[in-house]
């Protein structure tokens, strides 16, 4: 079923499609996100295993899917000689339009910092090798983060704060450099996100991205709600919405502007037989 003509179509910058979560719908998860009108998504990679699957993904679904490959610093640990030159491989794959998910994670620490500042340094050498933008991950560490990132930026093609919560300092910094903004349902959520509906009339147009990050962040105010907590990119078109009006302008012209941004940085192609954009 095709989005209406007055609807432009969305772009998903963030889907964790290869989640398992996904395992045993994945093909209607695709079909009911292009029947709401989000006709491309951009698969995150973040290790070596979910990075190979999601080129595996964008190979089968080409100018529909498309993949990242990194290592999230989670992961940072495995990023060995080794590993690097996997992904330097899965990087190249002309299906990959990111580096990433990378940067830094000083809120779980799940790996120690001086690897993970290590393996923050060696992705975005990657990128800037592959001339390719970076997909990043910034939470509870933004004085390390910005710096590792101004040593890069010179030699990087751009990037996206993928999934940004963060506060004013913040999206300041990031805006100054260059980077583009990736929005979630985060904003739609009354307790934690509410601070981002003051936040987001300031990112300029071609700066603000949109993403579901599913499964994770279903949107809090989703009405009716669904019976899964699992989130998917059908309700991408409910964050652009809520985006939309704390910004003060229409869907239609959010989802232009988005989606021309999405493209510029990602050099994604239109999508198949898209319409109204």
């Amino acid at each position: 079923m095709a989005h209406p003509s007055s609807s432009p179509s969305l772009i998903d910058i963030g889907i964790n499609l290869t989640h398992d979560s996904y395992d045993r719908d994945r093909d209607t998860v695709i079909a009911r996100a292009r029947d709401a009108g989000v006709t491309q998504m951009i698969v995150t990679g973040a290790c070596a295993a979910s990075s190979r699957k999601a080129v595996g993904l964008a190979h089968t679904h080409p100018g529909q899917l498309f993949a990242t490959a990194g290592v999230h610093p989670h992961h940072a640990t495995e990023l060995t000689d080794t590993r690097l030159a996997e992904l330097s491989e899965t990087a190249r794959a002309p299906e990959v339009v990111a580096v990433g998910e990378c940067g830094l994670d000083y809120f779980r620490n799940f790996s120690p910092h001086a690897a993970q500042q290590q393996t923050f340094h060696r992705q975005l050498e990657l990128a800037e090798r592959l001339g390719k933008p970076v997909f990043l991950h910034q939470r509870d560490a933004h004085g390390d983060f910005i710096a590792i990132l101004r040593e890069h930026w010179p030699r990087l093609v751009g990037g996206v704060a993928h999934c940004f919560t963060a506060g004013g300092t913040e999206l300041d910094a990031y805006l100054e450099l260059g980077l583009a903004i990736g929005i979630t349902g985060w904003i739609c959520d009354e307790r934690r996100g509410a601070h981002l509906i003051e936040l987001v009339p300031r990112i300029p147009a071609d700066q603000l991205l949109l993403e579901t990050d599913g499964p994770y962040l279903l949107p809090r105010d989703l009405d009716p709600k669904p019976a899964s907590r699992r989130n998917e990119p059908r309700y991408l078109p409910h964050i652009a919405r809520v985006v939309a009006r704390a910004r003060g302008e229409s869907p239609q012209s959010l989802a232009r502007s988005s989606g021309a941004a999405t493209r510029r940085l990602f050099c994604l192609p239109d999508a198949p037989d898209d319409i109204g954009v």
